[in-house]
């Protein structure tokens, strides 16, 4: 099975935290985990954080979570705007293939 990496945007309500959207960030480790150090946020993640984003990665079929950051709506609007940035270069200056 092939391994794929992705992120999760979650967002804290009443029940717990939601997920709200996601980012497909291919097959490559070290891709991801790049990616995801730039991106914006506190990695100590506390109980009164409303917004997070999950590095995720599917190994054998079921989804391992690698990494946390809490993030405010500021910083996940950076974030957001950075991925789609890096992911533009891979998708099409790049010529690579998720």
């Amino acid at each position: 099975m092939r391994t794929v990496f992705y992120l999760i945007c979650r967002l804290r309500t009443a029940t717990g935290f939601e997920a709200f959207g996601n980012f497909n960030l291919g097959n490559s480790r070290s891709f991801a985990y790049a990616l995801f150090e730039h991106l914006k946020g506190r990695r100590e993640v506390s109980a009164t954080d409303v917004l997070q984003l999950d590095l995720m990665e599917t190994r054998n079929g079921l989804p391992v979570n690698l990494r946390v950051i809490s993030c405010t709506a500021e910083e996940l609007a950076a974030n957001c705007k950075y991925i789609t940035k890096e992911m533009f270069k891979v998708l099409n200056l790049e010529n690579k293939t998720l």
